[in-house]
């Protein structure tokens, strides 16, 4: 079974040497590393590792529109015209760890979609404060009053797709373009009858860079749930 790991960046330059290896060393994986075009040379980075790990490391270099979102749907649509079997999708900033990768792909086996949860058993997250742990509880459990969404954690970016679920998301109809992106593909799964499920994971906080939460992703975030409820079916 051939799996792609998709990696979104920007300004993650000390980050990607240290994950991409422990990816590709827990399994007979691919990563695609998307690059936003990020200022601290992230892409050259992408590119090093690639030319290190012919034929297992691929780069994409988005130009235009930036944001979360679109760097997904860029990578996704790549994916698609590839022949992977099982699509993941993970934080390249060391918070996803990889060690988790090979749950996520044996769980696709009786899934649709597999989430990485935070949320599963409790709250398994290192070194966030307090009044973050509470907000994104919070914003799990409006995304799910809104959406009936049935699963812990909505917001999670560890994700593992089966080829067909992802192919039958409308990738021309997606909106967002940051972290909102999470909650829309979510909805567009389950609208679409795919079966979710979910695998524990542990969070660990970034441990080198910024966070690339702003108002504006807050904001779109909280837009989104009352969006994708109360959009109209697409007509394929």
């Amino acid at each position: 079974m051939n799996v792609t790991v998709v990696l979104p960046t920007y300004n993650e330059r000390d980050n990607l040497p240290v994950l991409v290896p422990d990816i590709l060393d827990r399994g007979d994986y691919r990563v695609l590393i998307v690059d936003d075009a990020s200022p601290d040379g992230t892409g050259a980075v992408a590119d090093a590792l690639a030319c290190e790990h012919p034929k297992r490391v691929d780069v994409l270099h988005r130009r235009g529109r930036r944001g979360l979102g679109r760097s997904y749907v860029d990578a996704f649509r790549r994916v698609l015209a590839s022949d992977a079997d099982l699509v993941c999708h993970m934080d390249a900033d060391l918070s996803h760890d990889p060690s988790y990768l090979p749950a996520l792909v044996a769980a696709a086996r009786r899934f649709d979609v597999v989430i990485g949860s935070r949320y599963l058993h409790g709250v398994s997250v290192v070194n966030w404060p307090l009044h973050r742990i509470a907000l994104s509880a919070a914003a799990n459990r409006y995304v799910r009053a809104i959406t009936g969404a049935p699963v812990t954690d909505c917001t999670s970016g560890f994700r593992c797709w089966r080829r067909e679920a992802l192919g039958r998301i409308p990738l021309d109809r997606l909106v967002s373009n940051g972290y909102a992106f999470l909650i829309e593909t979510l909805h567009e799964a389950l609208r679409h009858g795919a079966r979710v499920g979910e695998v524990p994971i542990v969070f660990v906080e970034r441990r080198h860079g910024h966070s690339k939460v702003s108002l504006n992703v807050l904001a779109e975030s909280l837009i989104m749930p009352w969006r994708v409820r109360f959009r109209a079916p697409d007509r394929r």
